[in-house]
């Protein structure tokens, strides 16, 4: 039965304060999520969950102290705010923590323009099976695919309320449709396996079954019979699809925790050059339909668009409360939490300037070397920022591709790299991370 969050963050507050604490916030969340796995045309697994999980945050001068639980009942809220309270009293000080002032509080947000929710009936098991269904089927139909490992489709709804001691109350609702799959091409020792999905929060923006399992498919079976490139230098290029993992390493080692703490390789480098004059790397919390908007973060502040990167220079560390205090900085409203832990620092919609070439430009331009669609492991020293990772793909000849290679390893330095990165034009615009394919001139590349 759908239960009242407001009230429960309120009874959780008051709770906390009759426990003895002097700030308290607490967070509620509830979720339904129904997913579909079929194989071989029928159905394989069903899984559908619904609850509520609340979460409360005490402190009590510098101390604090987080619990959680997914019982809603009075008895279990006043025995939660008591440990809580028992807790903070043993935790070790921390200057740096405390809630916001009720003067950087967000006062009133529109929820309705991000367009978080999809007010349309919640789809069937059925519905999802059949799309699951469709994807599997159009996945082999493609020529060279011998099965399918599995196509998936999910769906889920949460509502979600925060309030705050200091005043704060505020809350929204967000859904999200998926659906994917996995194929494989080939059989035995010549097995290869690719992927395709799409994820979004209105059911009407979700791309078809159908196109989704012929890609699946299409990749799979472009992957077959590969070999190993040769060793040396030669530029990569980052598909689109995997590119937004170096820019990710570049956020990373921008959030404020790990420069407190000493472990990033961004440290000392603000206001430094970390990318091409050109390019710059923009957070807007406020796209529609994008899954990392958000009205206001989990310290009840306003967020707000913002340039971590401009013109190639490094403007600013990503920051909560606490972090920002312990780097005498203002907090960037970049606050994340769960309900089973304190706020963190963390990142919303972020973009990366989009070049004018296409990807098959990029790859006419770099000549000979390799096009990676996947890679595996991961190998980045957080502090000087030393970069090593295996990779798949496709070798380039004279502009062109020419065979899938696998079992290869590339590696450099991320300053390096993300001083000469190149970006194509073809991002997604729908992604709660925008960064187009990326061409980086010089790599090492290790295989035979």
């Amino acid at each position: 039965m759908p239960q009242n969050l407001p009230d429960l963050t309120d009874a959780l507050l008051s709770a906390a304060r009759k426990a003895g604490a002097e700030e308290a916030d607490a967070l509620a969340v509830q979720g339904t999520s129904l997913s579909i796995d079929v194989r071989a045309g029928a159905l394989e697994q069903a899984e559908r969950s619904e609850g509520v999980d609340i979460g409360l945050r005490v402190l009590i001068g510098k101390r604090q102290a987080n619990v959680s639980a997914s019982d809603t009942r009075p008895e279990t809220i006043t025995a939660l705010a008591e440990r809580a309270v028992a807790m903070a009293r043993e935790a070790p000080e921390d200057p740096d923590i405390g809630l916001a002032d009720a003067a950087e509080l967000a006062q009133d947000w529109d929820v309705g323009a991000l367009e978080l929710f999809d007010a349309t009936p919640e789809p069937s098991p059925a519905d999802l099976q059949e799309d699951a269904q469709q994807a599997e089927a159009a996945a082999l139909a493609v020529k060279g695919i011998s099965q399918v490992q599995a196509a998936s489709a999910a769906y889920g709804s949460r509502q979600i309320h925060m309030a705050a001691s200091n005043g704060f109350s505020g809350g929204y609702s967000r859904t999200d449709r998926g659906l994917s799959c996995v194929a494989i091409a080939g059989t035995g020792a010549r097995m290869e396996r690719d992927y395709d999905g799409d994820s979004r929060i209105f059911q009407a923006d979700l791309r078809s079954p159908e196109e989704i399992g012929r890609r699946a498919g299409e990749r799979a079976a472009e992957r077959l019979d590969p070999r190993k490139p040769p060793t040396g230098s030669y530029p990569v290029l980052f598909d689109e699809r995997i590119s937004s993992t170096l820019i990710g390493h570049l956020l990373a080692a921008a959030n404020g925790l790990s420069v407190a703490r000493g472990s990033s390789w961004l440290l000392d480098r603000l206001g430094a050059q970390v990318l091409p004059e050109n390019l710059s790397i923009t957070e807007d919390p406020h796209r529609p339909r994008v899954s990392g908007s958000r009205p206001f973060d989990a310290e009840g502040l306003p967020t707000r668009p913002r340039q971590i990167v401009k013109d190639g220079i490094l403007t600013g560390w990503t920051l909560d409360l606490a972090t920002g205090r312990k780097l005498g900085m203002v907090s960037t409203a970049n606050a994340k939490r769960g309900t089973s832990a304190p706020p963190s620092p963390g990142v919303w919609n972020t973009a990366l300037t989009q070049g004018e070439a296409s990807r098959d430009d990029l790859i006419a331009q770099m000549g000979t070397g390799l096009l990676v669609t996947s890679m595996i492991g991961s190998t980045i020293n957080p502090n000087t920022g030393d970069y090593s990772r295996g990779a798949a793909g496709f070798w380039i000849e004279s502009g062109e591709i020419t065979y899938p290679v696998n079992e290869c390893t590339i590696a450099g330095s991320l300053p390096e790299m993300l001083r000469r990165i190149v970006p194509a034009n073809d991002a997604r615009d729908h992604l709660s991370r925008v960064v187009p394919s990326l061409l980086i001139e010089g790599m090492t590349l290790a295989g035979n």
